[in-house]
């Protein structure tokens, strides 16, 4: 007797394959408007890596991942060589329409390096996304939101310096700023966080340490800025000192974010048994738009804020990922940070528009942005 194939196998059947021949990793420096300091680093211009998938057929998908050498362990060369040696060589001959099974042999092969991976997944779905003429989003799942509101992150040497940019920002359309902190005096910070608000009296603040902070200084700063209103101080002490963590959530009631210390979902559920108000999803941090999306799921079931945001700084390549995910995620609370707004200079065609305070899902296929490849020739590391 014969059986009918099923309707689903019957789709798999009729979908031709899209054979991916070539994997370029391409590291490039691309130029900051104004040097980003931090509590760990000063950086003066993103030395990101790029993905370029090419399919058989001549269909590209593109990646982007930020070396972050302080967050994630990974650096520019690092990252080539990932993608070189080991990711890229697995993807050349494969049909990229198997993806979700290709995925997990790419994370057994190589452990951690979540940049990389990221780079890889986001230029896959790229690529799936220009070959059926879906966007990005669509292929992971449903949009729960069509916009974003971008932060913008405050970080001078004065408060007036602070207070006049975010004047401009907002002219421009930001309606969210992050506080700088743990790289000047902690009382400079405290009395910046009071002028900031006394400035923009109804305006999202929220202050970002990025490790910069001893349990004192955190404490201190925590309890000293409650008339500010911030809405969250993010990871104020080391990644991993998570008993530092439960004692100071215990001892103020300014929520608590973590960043640096989010690699897993692991870690997602042992900040919210801490005590940890919420949490800052990154791709580069987890490996990627599924997990990333994951995490997002377990922060609603854990009743925890979520914060998205990409690296200092990505290209509108990096930054359309993360609207993708902004706006996949069940909640965003916490605000989303995209970063190509602080580059000199971009690598598509058309940058990822701020428009009346909001940030757009890309409507086109993919990640909905068209990359100048010779811009990123220009920037490329030789």
């Amino acid at each position: 007797m014969n059986v009918l194939p099923q309707p689903a196998a019957m789709a798999r059947n009729a979908q031709a394959p899209l054979v991916i021949r070539r994997v370029d990793a391409i590291p490039v420096a691309l130029p900051l408007k104004a040097p980003m300091k931090m509590a760990a680093e000063t950086i003066t211009a993103a030395n990101n890596l790029l993905v370029r998938i090419e399919a058989a057929d001549g269909t590209v998908g593109w990646g982007e991942a930020a070396s972050a050498p302080t967050m994630t362990g990974d650096t520019q060369g690092g990252m080539v060589a990932a993608v070189r040696d080991h990711l890229g060589p697995m993807l050349v001959g494969q049909d990229a329409h198997n993806w979700q099974t290709l995925r997990p042999a790419l994370h057994r092969a190589l452990l951690g390096n979540g940049g990389p991976h990221s780079a890889v997944e986001m230029a896959v779905l790229d690529l799936l996304g220009r070959a059926s003429g879906k966007r990005l989003i669509d292929l992971v799942g449903k949009p729960k939101r069509n916009a974003v509101k971008p932060m913008w992150l405050l970080g001078n040497k004065t408060a007036e310096e602070d207070v006049a940019e975010a004047h401009a920002k907002e002219k421009l359309g930001f309606h969210f700023f992050k506080l700088k902190i743990g790289v000047k005096p902690l009382a400079k910070e405290i009395a910046i966080a009071h002028a900031v608000r006394s400035a923009l009296p109804k305006m999202p603040l929220c202050a970002d340490a990025n490790c910069g902070l001893t349990f004192a200084a955190a404490h201190s700063y925590a309890e000293k800025t409650k008339k500010a209103g911030l809405l969250f101080v993010e990871q104020p002490l080391a990644y991993d000192d998570i008993e530092g963590l439960r004692k100071l959530t215990r001892a103020t009631k300014v929520p608590i974010g973590i960043d640096e210390g989010i690699h897993s979902l692991a870690d997602i559920g042992a900040s919210a048994r801490a005590g940890a108000g919420g949490v800052s999803l990154k791709l580069i941090k987890l490996g990627g738009m599924t997990a990333a999306l994951e995490a997002g799921k377990l922060c609603q079931r854990l009743g925890l804020s979520v914060n998205i945001a990409a690296k200092i700084a990505e290209s509108s390549i990096g930054s359309a990922a993360a609207v993708h995910l902004a706006c996949g995620v069940p909640k965003a609370d916490w605000g989303v940070s995209i970063t190509h707004f602080y580059l000199a200079e971009d690598i598509v065609r058309r940058p990822l528009p701020l428009a009346d305070g909001f940030v757009a899902l890309p409507s086109g296929p993919g990640l909905g942005v068209e990359v100048d490849e010779a811009a990123v020739a220009r920037f490329r590391v030789r």
